[in-house]
C-alpha cells in the first residue's frame, strides 16, 4: 500500500547492538560509499539530471556551523534526487581566497624575517601552492565527516588550469566586448592588506571619532566646514554649498584660503549638497571621498593625493611623514592654534568602513583600476528573475535582489596583489595595451611587461556554474549538467555571489541562467538568537557536537531550523535532542525486528489488516505526500518536523506500542503486524534518510538486506488512505491519553497496575481492549472490584478501583491546598483586571500577561475540583 519497490530481505537478521555509536559507523560508512561511487555522476547517463554547485569555501577555511547548515540542506536535496532517479551531481571544490591566503603565507613568512618582496613574485607563489598542498584545504576531510554526497573525482579549484583557462577566456571576452575597461576612480583601500576591495567586502561598524569645525578662508569671506576625519583636508580643492542657499550665494566664484596651506581654493555650487545638514557647507578632496570624487568631476576639480598606500601623509610639509591617525591630531593642534577650530565633538559616533579581511579602517583612494561596466550584465541578471526564468526561494527575497542589480556600480576587479588570477592584459613600450586570451601569445621583446595586478576571488568564483564543467570547451558534462537545478546559498552572500553568477552565467553561455532557483537561507546563531562570534564566546566548532553526539545529530538539528530565508538558532541541548531522537529510530528498529519485522512478500490486502495497521498504512501515505509537498517547496524545517513526529510520536510512541500485543499474542495477526511494521520502517528510514543517512543506512540494510539507501528508490504515496481506522485509532489514543493523565494526576506510578472495567458497547474499541490495558497497566476487575473512579472518555467508560492504592486523605489535602493557591491567584487576577485605573497605564504585554494567568488559574481550579470529586471516599 506504499508504492515502494521490493528489497531482496536478508536470509537471516543480524543483530544490531543494543546501542547506537555514531563514531564506530559513521567513518567507514562514508567511506564505502566513496568507495562503491554512488556519488560519482555520470555525463553519459539518460537519466534526468540534478545538478548543485557548493558555494566553494576558502582554501584557507575550516568547517563551521555556517557550513554545516548549508550542506545539510544540499546533501538533503541531492540524496533524495538522487533515489528519485536523477542523474545527481553535487560539484564540490574550493576558492583560492586571494586576500586570505596571501595573508597567511605572509605571516608565515614573517615568522622568518622575511617578506613576499625578499622572495620575489614568482618564488611566493611557490610558496603559497607548496602552502596549499600542505595546509590548506582541510575542510574537504570534514565534509566526508559531515557525510556530504559530493563527487570527489571532479573537485576543482579556482586556480587550477582549466578555471584558470575559464578566467581569462571571460576577461577577454568581456574586454572585447567593452566591458572590461581601465579607470582612475575612487576605491576602498586596505592599508593593510594594500589591495583594493569591493564594496561588499567593507564592513561598517559605529566607531567613536571626532567632529571638527574648521573656519576656512579670511574675514567676510569666510564659511565654516565639519570633518570627521581633518587629514584630509590637505587634499582639499573646493567647498561646496547648495546653489539655492543664501547663505552662500555670494561666495560661489571665489576663491578662499585654505588653512595651513599657501592654496585657495573656489566655492562651487553643487545639487549633492544637503544645506540642512551642518552648516550647509561640505569640504571637497575629491582623491579621498567618493562622493567629492563625483562633485570634482562636475566641476572639473584637480584631484591631490595626501596620502600613500600605507595611509601615510604624503604632501609636502610639516605633516608628511606621519600615519593618517597621528595627522589628524597634529592638523586638529595646528589649526586650533591659528584660532581655525570653531567646535570640536568627541567622542563622535559614527559608521566607519572596516576591511572585512583585517579589520583596518578602509581609506577612500583615487586609484588606477580594473573595472566591469555592469549595466547590460545587471539588466540581465535582473529581467532573468523578472522573466520567470530563476526563481527566489522564498520570493519575498527578491525585493532585495532587485535593490542590488538595480543599483549596481560598476565593479572593481582589480587587487594589489600576487596570488590570484593574473590580469591578462600587456603594455608595451610605446604605450601599447595588449589582452591576450588563452590562445593567444603574450607579447615579447624589450618593453612589453604584464600588469602586475591580479582579479577579484569574486570574478573566478562567478564562473563556478559553468567553469568547474568545462567551459569554455563544449564538454559533455556542460552539456548534460548546466544550467544548475538549483543554487542553495545564505542570502548574505547574493550579492557576492550570487549576481556575479547571474551576470557571467548569462553573459557566457548565451543567455542560459546558470541556475533555475535560487534558494536562500538564513544564518546560524547560538540559542539565544545572537551571532556567534569568537569575540562574544559563543562560536561553536561543529566537530565537537559530531564527535559528542554524531553527525546525524547535528544534521537533523539543522535542518528542522531551517526556515526559508531566516537566521537558525542552534543550542547544544537541541542536538542532543537530536541524538535521541537517532536513538529512538535504532531502539525502535532493534525492537521490530527482534519481533520479526520484515518486508518479505506483499502486504495483505486491506481487508486483512487491523484497524491499527490501516491507520498506520495511511498515515505513513499521507507523510510521503505531505514530505513531498515540503522538499519540492524547500521548507526543510517543516518537513524534518513532519518526519519527526510521524516516525517519534505516530510509529514509535503508538503502532510499535499498539502492536506488542499483537506480538505477544502471537498467530497470523503477529505475521500481518510484522510485515506492516517491516514496511513501514522501510518507508520511513528511506524517507529519512536524507537528513539522517547514518543511522538510516545502517537500519535499513539491516533490516532490508538491501545494497544501500544511497541508491535506493525513494517512496512514492500510492495514495492509500483510511479515514473511518484515522478516526478509530484517534479516539483510541484519546482513551489512552485521558486514562494515562488521570493516572498522573493521582500520583499513581507509570508502572502501577490498576483494576479496571472497560465498557466499549458502542464504540469500535471493543478489538484494542487488550492493547488499551497493555499500555494503561490495568488489570481485569477482581470480585472485590469497586468502582471508585469513572471516567467517560469518548464514548467508552474506563471505570477504576484506586482502593488501596493512594493514601485518600494525603491526596485530598494536597489537591486542596493546591487548589486554594488557584483559587487565590484568580481573585488577584481578576482584581486587577477589574480596576480601570491599572488598565488605564499598563502596558499591553503586562496586562496580556495577567490575562493568561487567570484563563491558566481558571483551568487549574477546574482540574483540581474534578480530581477532588474523583477520589473516593475517605
Amino acid at each position: 500500500m506504499t508504492e515502494n519497490a521490493q528489497q531482496q530481505p536478508p536470509a537471516t537478521t543480524p543483530e544490531l547492538p543494543t546501542q547506537y555509536a555514531p563514531a564506530e559507523v559513521e567513518g567507514p560508512l562514508y567511506e564505502r560509499w566513496v568507495e562503491r561511487g554512488y556519488f560519482s555522476a555520470d555525463e553519459k547517463s539518460e537519466k534526468p539530471p540534478y545538478t548543485v554547485v557548493i558555494p566553494p569555501p576558502n582554501v584557507t577555511g575550516a568547517l563551521h556551523l555556517g557550513h554545516a547548515f548549508e550542506h545539510t540542506l544540499i546533501d538533503a536535496l541531492t540524496r533524495r534526487k538522487r533515489m528519485q532517479g536523477h542523474e545527481t551531481l553535487w560539484q564540490p571544490g574550493m576558492d583560492h581566497a586571494g586576500i586570505a591566503t596571501q595573508n597567511v603565507v605572509e605571516r608565515e613568512l614573517g615568522k622568518e624575517g622575511k617578506s613576499r618582496h625578499d622572495l620575489g613574485r614568482e618564488a611566493f607563489i611557490e610558496r603559497v601552492w607548496k602552502w596549499k598542498g600542505e595546509s590548506g584545504g582541510q575542510i574537504s576531510g570534514q565534509m566526508r565527516r559531515l557525510g556530504d554526497g559530493v563527487d570527489w573525482d571532479r573537485e576543482r579549484f579556482t586556480m587550477d588550469e582549466g578555471l584558470s583557462q575559464s578566467v581569462q577566456t571571460i576577461f577577454k571576452k568581456l574586454y572585447d566586448d567593452e566591458l572590461i575597461y581601465r579607470a582612475e576612480r575612487i576605491i576602498n583601500w586596505c592599508p593593510r592588506c594594500l589591495t583594493a576591495i569591493s564594496d561588499i567586502e567593507v564592513e561598517y561598524q559605529d566607531d567613536d571619532g571626532e567632529l571638527v569645525s574648521i573656519k576656512y578662508g579670511e574675514g567676510d569671506e569666510t564659511l565654516v566646514v565639519a570633518t570627521t576625519r581633518a587629514e584630509t583636508m590637505l587634499g582639499d580643492t573646493a567647498v561646496a554649498v547648495h546653489p539655492e542657499d543664501e547663505r552662500y550665494k555670494h561666495l560661489v566664484g571665489k576663491q578662499i584660503k585654505l588653512p595651513l596651506t599657501d592654496r585657495t581654493i573656489p566655492v562651487v555650487a553643487d545639487e549633492h549638497v544637503d544645506p540642512e545638514f551642518g552648516t550647509g557647507a561640505v569640504k571637497v578632496t575629491p582623491a579621498h571621498d567618493p562622493n567629492d570624487f563625483e562633485i570634482g568631476r562636475r566641476h572639473d576639480l584637480p584631484n591631490i593625493a595626501v596620502m600613500d598606500e600605507h595611509a601615510v601623509i604624503t604632501a609636502h610639509g610639516p605633516f608628511q611623514g606621519l600615519d593618517r591617525l597621528e595627522a589628524r591630531s597634529a592638523i586638529v593642534g595646528a589649526l586650533r592654534a591659528e584660532g581655525r577650530i570653531v567646535a570640536e565633538k568627541r567622542p563622535y559616533t559614527h559608521s566607519v568602513g572596516h576591511c572585512s579581511r583585517c579589520k583596518t579602517t578602509i581609506e577612500p583612494r583615487l586609484s588606477m583600476q580594473w573595472w566591469v561596466k555592469v549595466g547590460p550584465l545587471a539588466k540581465a541578471a535582473g529581467d532573468a528573475v523578472r522573466d520567470g526564468k530563476v526563481k527566489i526561494h522564498p520570493q519575498e527575497m527578491e525585493k532585495r535582489y532587485f535593490d542590488w542589480v538595480d543599483n549596481l556600480h560598476d565593479w572593481c576587479i582589480s587587487r594589489q596583489l600576487w596570488w590570484g588570477h593574473r590580469i591578462p592584459v600587456w603594455y608595451g613600450p610605446n604605450g601599447e595595451v595588449v589582452c591576450v586570451g588563452p590562445d593567444d601569445e603574450a607579447p615579447t621583446g624589450e618593453g612589453w611587461r604584464q600588469d602586475n595586478d591580479v582579479l577579484d576571488t569574486w570574478f573566478s568564483s562567478g564562473l563556478w556554474p559553468f567553469s568547474t564543467l568545462g567551459w569554455p570547451e563544449q564538454t559533455e558534462s556542460l552539456a548534460k549538467f548546466y544550467p544548475n537545478s538549483v543554487l542553495v546559498t545564505g542570502y548574505d552572500i547574493l550579492f557576492f555571489w550570487v549576481a556575479r553568477m547571474m551576470m557571467f552565467g548569462l553573459y557566457a553561455m548565451d543567455g542560459t541562467p546558470p541556475f533555475h532557483t535560487i534558494v536562500l537561507h538564513g544564518m546560524v546563531r547560538d540559542q539565544f538568537g545572537k551571532k556567534m562570534s569568537k569575540s562574544f564566546g559563543n562560536a561553536v566548532n561543529p566537530l565537537d557536537w559530531m564527535d559528542k553526539y554524531g553527525s546525524d545529530a547535528l544534521r537533523f538539528t539543522l535542518a528542522r531550523g531551517a526556515n526559508p530565508g531566516t537566521d537558525v538558532p542552534i543550542g547544544e541541548d537541541w542536538v542532543q535532542g537530536s541524538r535521541n531522537f537517532a536513538n529512538k529510530i535504532w531502539n525502535a528498529t532493534r525492537f521490530a525486528m527482534m519481533n520479526g519485522a520484515t518486508i518479505e512478500g506483499e502486504l495483505p490486502p486491506a481487508e486483512q489488516l487491523s484497524a491499527t495497521d490501516r491507520w498506520v498504512l495511511s498515515r505513513l501515505n499521507a507523510t510521503v505526500a505531505e514530505v513531498d509537498a515540503l522538499y519540492d517547496d524547500y521548507q526543510f524545517a517543516k518537513l524534518s518536523d513532519a518526519l519527526f513526529h510521524f516516525a517519534w510520536d505516530e510509529v514509535f510512541d503508538w503502532y510499535v506500542e499498539l502492536s506488542k500485543t499483537t506480538f505477544m499474542a502471537g498467530g497470523d495477526g503477529a505475521k500481518v503486524s510484522a510485515r506492516v511494521l517491516g514496511e513501514v520502517l522501510d518507508v520511513t528510514l528511506r524517507l529519512l534518510h536524507p537528513i539522517v543517512p547514518f543511522v538510516t543506512e545502517t537500519l535499513w540494510t539491516a533490516l532490508t538486506g538491501g545494497e544501500s539507501l544511497v541508491i535506493a528508490d525513494w517512496p512514492a504515496d500510492s495514495g492509500f488512505r483510511d479515514a473511518a481506522a484515522e478516526r478509530e485509532i484517534e479516539t483510541l489514543q484519546q482513551v489512552i491519553t485521558e486514562v494515562r493523565r488521570f493516572r498522573a494526576d493521582q500520583g499513581l506510578q507509570p508502572g502501577q497496575k490498576v483494576p479496571a472495567r472497560l465498557t466499549l458497547d458502542g464504540t469500535a474499541l471493543a478489538p484494542h481492549e487488550a492493547a488499551i490495558r497493555q499500555l494503561l497497566r490495568l488489570q481485569p476487575e477482581g470480585d472485590a472490584f469497586t468502582a471508585t473512579a469513572t471516567l467517560p472518555v469518548s464514548g467508552a467508560t474506563v471505570a477504576l478501583d484506586l482502593s488501596g492504592t493512594i493514601d485518600v486523605a494525603a491526596e485530598r489535602k494536597r489537591l486542596a491546598k493546591d487548589l486554594a493557591a488557584a483559587e487565590k491567584e484568580k481573585a488577584q487576577a481578576e482584581a486587577k483586571l477589574g480596576n480601570e485605573a491599572f488598565l488605564a497605564k499598563a502596558p499591553d504585554n503586562v496586562v496580556d500577561k495577567i490575562r493568561g494567568r487567570l484563563t491558566k488559574a481558571e483551568a487549574d481550579i477546574a482540574r483540581l475540583q474534578a480530581q477532588l470529586e474523583a477520589l473516593p471516599a475517605a
